[in-house]
């Protein structure tokens, strides 16, 4: 594995979304501008917090391991790395690295030639949970574990390290002095988080020393219990902490799926969780109800199992639970009294949920539409550009954002999100929306309109036409909505009755129906903005598999809507008539010609493109999105195939092994684009067999050019000129049209009442020491006292 690859190997194996709490400041703060959305989190001054307490935040999972650095790190891992160990540098507000005063007075670049050289002045209080001062030693213990050199470490995140030459003792032993034999634009991102030379020292305890366990710590938290039967990790109050004391004296992370966190809450079991827009909506017509009426419990008899009863099914239940024959009565007796029983436990639920608040921020993370380059219609630039440019990506933002009150402004870059100062919106080198555009792209690579298709009926003009694949190793997973089968399969473009402009029934709730319709997107048919964030951005890890085995087959015969292309009806004129003395047996009868009617085709074949979606319940943003942008294709000309798969499957099985042609998913931000984000936009190698090297790059779309200007940003000091260089190499994947970034991710987190300093942190990371409850106002104080 290179080594360019395995630091963004971890940003995704540790959870896609969760920001490493990695930095770099400098100069040119009024670049990036504002953030889209800032952070929601009840920002509260210390002196306003109360001490003591506890809270139980929602993970998805207890860690598999608490080293960072191992492959099979995650976003729990992250977390508790971020409140128990030393973080130099973390992220702003705006997602831009700021130096952490609890660490460091002061780290720069003292030497710039003949060789870098970044002098860290460590803070005198700064000392491991076991009295010992942090120092040069952990530095150096860090730097041999993970540069590469020594394959008994088990790691999984080496770039940067692979660039130190040597690292000593300054003038004091405060001083950490580190000397690189190639310049490192992002040298802030290394020793984030600094792990205790007892951990990295060998490769046995780095290896299986922190898996479970940290022995030594030395952050406002400390590790407490990890109790995996409970599916909790407890952090409790460091006594040892030199900076600001943790308000809270116990934070428990707790293991809760994100289906079952609004019982959760409502049950008392978490004080803080990101949730789904189901669980949002269960909040927000609670506190609805609540505020309008004291009747029922939130209103529940509206909505949830009480509503998804007709009068026809009540009528019926109830004749056969109360009918002549008594084992048909004995089981609609049991089903109605397990209905009653879910109404009842619905009910009670939404009236806990009433005093639970959902802060709204905008996640670290950007979903795009991913083009497969390496074969079919999509190898062709002027296709990948055509279909970009049939997409209106506002109106995508809108169905996605929108109805939540989000600002809704499509994603201008593939490497910053706004605020961050690398970003800049490059989008122009591609172009806007433009259909005229995108028919003449499509035209000039050859597609046409009522083409004459001779392939066979079914044959994929997309990488399923290069290798043909069996979804049936694949469980299958019901898909609801119009159009689609138990296979997942739903074929956009073949004559359905439509014109293009109709859309698809919806599948879901519209919460904030005039905001909706507002937008243009109304009306009975329109697909319903559900907008819950991706839960199986965890399962992202499985990016890293080698390339599978082709599994699925999803297959639909081209259709013939009976017009004849001018065209055809010249060629059948010119036929030479037969020759006298000929036999005069009557021919066979011709059968009838196959066209691609409105939809276009190319030798034979129609451009028919395989749209692959996950089907879990907490993707249905994708599907959304994914249903809009067919419509948008279709008014091209261009067939889509929507085939939904099970999500533990989407990536393993389907985008890493370019089993696609299109597809939806997401990609994290980082301050670190000239590192983190190298592997993803790489140009593919060829292997020795004969494959491509994709490393993340899973649109196989790459270019020299591109990969020249990440080097020589990597290797620039002077930060402004780094983060021209990334701008520059945006714009050329832009061009190149292989991902076309949409929107930045919305971000849902419900929070009980009093809790300060907790919520949707945006861009930020946590400041895990100034999380907790506010205090008691003095005169509710004084009437507990009488």
């Amino acid at each position: 594995m290179s080594q360019r690859r395995r630091r963004s190997l971890a940003l995704l194996t540790s959870g896609v979304l969760a920001l490493p709490l990695l930095a770099g400041c400098g100069a040119g703060e009024d670049e990036g501008g504002p953030a889209a959305a800032g952070q929601d989190i009840a920002a509260a001054t210390r002196d306003k917090v109360a001490d003591g307490g506890v809270v139980r935040w929602a993970v998805d999972s207890m860690p598999g391991t608490l080293n960072a650095f191992q492959a099979d790190a995650d976003a729990t891992t992250n977390r508790i790395a971020g409140a128990v160990l030393p973080q130099l540098f973390v992220l702003d507000g705006k997602g831009r690295p700021v130096a952490n005063p609890d660490y460091l007075e002061k780290a720069e670049v003292v030497e710039r030639e003949p060789k870098q050289v970044v002098l860290y002045k460590l803070n005198q209080q700064a000392v491991w949970s076991d009295g010992r001062e942090i120092g040069a030693a952990d530095f150096v213990a860090q730097w041999r574990a993970l540069n590469g050199k020594d394959s008994a470490y088990w790691t999984a995140r080496n770039a940067g390290y692979d660039r130190i030459e040597k690292i000593e003792r300054g003038k004091t032993d405060l001083e950490v002095k580190v000397t690189f034999v190639r310049p490192y634009a992002d040298w802030r991102s290394l020793f984030s988080p600094l792990y205790p030379k007892q951990v990295t020292g060998t490769p046995e305890s780095f290896n299986e020393g922190a898996r479970g366990a940290l022995k030594v710590t030395a952050g406002p938290f400390g590790l407490g219990a990890i109790d995996k039967k409970t599916g909790t990790a407890s952090l409790t109050r460091n006594p040892r902490w030199w900076g600001s004391p943790a308000k809270l004296d116990t934070l428990v992370l707790t293991a809760v799926p994100r289906s079952e966190r609004p019982a959760a809450l409502a049950a008392g079991k978490l004080d803080l969780a990101e949730i789904d827009r189901t669980g949002a909506d269960r909040i927000a017509l609670a506190r609805r109800a609540a505020a309008k009426t004291d009747k029922g419990a939130g209103g529940a008899g509206a909505h949830g199992p009480a509503a998804s009863v007709t009068p026809a099914q009540a009528t019926l239940s109830w004749a056969l639970a109360f009918g002549p024959d008594e084992d048909k009565a004995q089981e609609a007796q049991a089903t109605r009294q397990k209905h009653a029983e879910a109404v009842k436990r619905y009910a009670e639920e939404q009236s806990a949920l009433r005093g639970f608040t959902v802060r709204k921020s905008l996640e670290p993370a950007y979903t795009q539409l991913a083009m497969n380059g390496a074969s079919g219609p999509l190898a062709d630039e002027r296709v990948r550009r055509a279909v970009a440019r049939a997409l209106d990506r506002q109106a995508l933002a809108d169905i996605v954002l929108k109805p939540l009150g989000l600002p809704a402004k499509p994603v201008g870059s593939h490497l910053a999100l706004a605020g961050q100062q690398s970003y800049a919106d490059n989008s122009e080198a591609l172009g806007g929306q433009d259909t005229q555009a995108s028919q003449a792209l499509l035209a000039d690579a050859g597609w046409r309109r009522g083409g004459k298709l001779t392939a066979p009926a079914g044959a994929k003009a997309g990488s399923e036409a290069a290798k043909e694949t069996d979804d049936s190793k694949t469980p299958a997973v019901p898909a609801a909505g119009p159009g689609t089968g138990n296979d997942g399969l739903y074929i956009v473009g073949q004559d359905d009755g439509r014109n293009g402009d109709g859309q698809p029934a919806q599948d879901g709730e519209i919460v904030d129906a005039d905001a909706f319709a507002e937008s243009g997107q109304g009306g009975q048919d329109a697909p319903s903005p559900v907008l819950a964030p991706a839960p199986f951005a965890a399962l992202q890890e499985q990016h890293l598999r080698t390339q599978a085995e082709a599994q699925s087959e999803a297959r639909a015969d081209a259709v013939d809507d009976g017009k004849r292309s001018p065209d055809l009806d010249a060629e059948a004129a010119a036929e030479p008539a037969a020759q006298d003395g000929a036999s005069t047996a009557p021919a066979p009868a011709k059968q009838a010609v196959r066209t691609s009617g409105s939809m276009l085709a190319k030798d034979g074949k129609p451009l028919a493109l395989r749209f692959v979606l996950p089907a879990g319940p907490g993707s249905e943003a994708l599907r959304t999105v994914g249903e809009r942008i067919s419509q948008m294709l279709r008014k091209v000309g261009v067939q889509t195939e929507l085939v939904k798969v099970p999500d533990e499957s989407f990536f393993k099985d389907h985008i890493a092994s370019g089993q696609y042609d299109l597809a939806l998913y997401s990609w994290p931000a980082t301050a670190y684009p000239a590192t983190d984000a190298r592997p993803i936009f790489a140009k593919p190698e060829p292997a020795a067999d004969g494959s491509l090297l994709v490393e993340q790059n899973y649109t196989r779309v790459g270019t020299d050019h591109i990969d020249q200007l990440f080097d020589q940003a990597l290797g620039e000091l002077d930060e402004a000129a780094s983060r021209e260089l990334m701008r520059k190499a945006d714009a050329r994947i832009w061009a190149t049209a292989g991902s076309i970034p949409l929107y930045q991710r919305p971000e849902l987190v419900a929070v009980k009442p009093g809790l300060t300093n907790a919520g949707a942190f945006g861009l930020g990371a946590p400041r895990y020491q100034d999380i907790g409850w506010k205090k008691a106002a003095a005169g509710k104080k004084n009437e507990k006292k009488k």
